[in-house]
């Protein structure tokens, strides 16, 4: 086996779920830019999560739709567009069958 594989440098970090509001302290060895003060007074280092145990459907029960960045949002904007030209066409080619039934009647 490779000798010092693992990491050593555990530290106290705080990982924040912002859209749970929920946090919790462990040890890890996860990087973090920002540093938040904790419920025992001390300033740890801050990891922010967008998905933790508060948040998730299979914890929680419940389903609930986390979009960060949009992407619900662009596939229903998408999804209405396309219903849309869908009706456009349908409504286009109801106007052309009666204006053909109409020339063809005027013909007779």
């Amino acid at each position: 086996m490779k000798s010092n594989l693992h990491p050593t440098s555990y530290r106290p970090v705080v990982f924040s779920d912002d859209t749970a509001g929920f946090s919790f302290l462990t040890q890890s060895t996860a990087k973090a830019d920002d540093t938040v003060k904790w419920e025992d007074g001390n300033e740890y280092p801050l990891v922010k999560i967008h998905v933790s145990s508060a948040s998730h459907p299979f914890f929680t029960g419940e389903e609930k739709i986390i979009d960060t960045e949009g992407r619900v949002d662009r596939f229903k904007a998408r999804a209405a567009a396309a219903q849309e030209r869908k009706m456009q066409l349908a409504n286009k080619a109801k106007k052309a069958k009666a204006t053909a039934a109409k020339k063809d009647k005027a013909d007779e």
